[in-house]
């Protein structure tokens, strides 16, 4: 179960580090005839970003503090995306969609979140006991 909640917080940040930096600075930077620019300075920065994050956690302390950190990043980050993009895939239209990613979904994931790090963290050191 870690890997895959690993393997989607990689997916997430490498996805939101190549758009970001493929859309923002070459928004203000512009590059005429060589669109192929921004593409391959985005994908280095993705790559590098995700190496780092990959091995942060795979090194991730196992402590309460941390634990809970990183289930409130991820839960609250995994809300955010889709109260804020899914208004916008689905109701276009709708000029305060994102809105429920920012007020709602995003802190409401932060805490749940935390709260599910907390059980998590509860739930493995009493496994750890019992042996």
């Amino acid at each position: 179960m870690r890997v895959i909640l690993q393997q989607l917080v990689l997916l997430v940040v490498v996805l939101a580090t190549f758009f970001f930096i493929y859309w923002v600075p070459f928004a203000f930077i512009p590059v005429d005839k060589q669109r192929w620019i921004p593409s391959i300075v985005a994908l280095l920065c993705a790559a590098l970003v995700g190496r780092f994050v990959r091995k942060r956690l795979n090194s991730a302390p196992a402590g309460l503090i941390s634990n809970i950190l990183l289930g409130a990043v991820m839960i609250g980050a995994i809300g955010f995306c889709i109260g804020f993009f899914g208004p916008i895939i689905f109701t276009p239209e709708a000029n305060q969609g994102p809105l429920l990613g920012i007020f709602i979904t995003g802190p409401l994931g932060f805490l749940l979140g935390g709260i599910g790090g907390f059980v998590y963290w509860l739930a493995k050191s009493r496994k750890v006991t019992v042996k």
